[in-house]
């Protein structure tokens, strides 16, 4: 095979895998590219910030919506699974969820049809969905249910990411902007460690101060930022400037009422 048809046929790959998952995934369309190696070295810092070998469960948020968390979230669970270790990526944005689109799967039952179910017993192997990555479960936000906040402050939620941490070795939460609803706060809570995602040059200052603070009010464990949203040139590949998400529109609102503290 010559180095031009090598070259079509990485193309063609792109290509294809970009129809199926879209452009934001870029760890599973181009593992080879600048943007999936950045990834892995976040990842790696990651793993650094937590060398307790209890460390679980990793939420990864926002101060505010269209910021790219999602993006990272998923990137980043990609990352993990090449390690060969078993992950686990739930969407518990209740209000604005986005991790059936970008793996496109149904979103007809997930984490709220679990959290709300009547029923002591629930097949939760039912809900999870394989994502079509190696070592990748996901498990979706399911119908966008009207209380959030009180879903992710249940006793119910808390039981279930227990079960889930004896299922998986590593869980990553795709969570809620911090600084326009209270469910960010609560999600912290459950979580043993918080990155914040902050999209270059265009990051809300107050917003981001302001969801730091939001988030040491109930002693998350913040581990640092990620930084996003850097143009082609900067990021040295040509999906650079797709490195951002693809949240927009409304996010809905609640009264800032005091997270539950667990």
């Amino acid at each position: 095979m010559s180095i031009f048809d090598k070259f079509t046929h990485r193309k063609n790959k792109l290509d294809e895998d970009s129809m199926k998952y879209g452009v934001a995934l870029i760890t599973k369309i181009d593992p080879q590219s600048g943007i999936s190696e950045q990834y892995r070295t976040i990842r790696t810092n990651l793993k650094f910030s937590f060398l307790d070998s209890n460390f679980k469960v990793l939420a990864i948020m926002s101060a505010l919506p269209s910021e790219g968390k999602s993006t990272v979230s998923a990137n980043l669970a990609i990352s993990w699974a090449e390690e060969n270790k078993k992950v686990l990526l739930i969407d518990v944005d209740l209000r604005r969820p986005t991790v059936h689109q970008s793996f496109k799967v149904s979103n007809r039952y997930g984490l709220s049809n679990i959290i709300t179910s009547s029923s002591k017993t629930v097949n939760i192997s039912e809900m999870i969905d394989h994502s079509g990555v190696e070592n990748l479960d996901i498990l979706t936000s399911g119908p966008i249910p009207p209380n959030p906040a009180e879903l992710l402050g249940s006793e119910r939620f808390n039981q279930l990411l227990e079960f889930l941490k004896g299922q998986y070795d590593f869980i990553i939460l795709d969570a809620p902007p911090v600084d326009t609803v209270t469910d960010g706060q609560i999600v912290a809570t459950e979580a043993d460690g918080v990155a914040l995602v902050v999209p270059q040059g265009i990051a809300n200052k107050d917003a981001v101060i302001r969801a730091v603070k939001l988030l040491k009010q109930v002693k998350a464990n913040i581990l640092g930022a990620i930084m996003n949203r850097f143009t082609a040139a900067e990021a040295g590949s040509y999906y650079g400037s797709y490195y951002g998400g693809y949240y927009g529109g409304y996010y809905g609102t609640d009264d800032k009422k005091e997270a539950k503290r667990k």
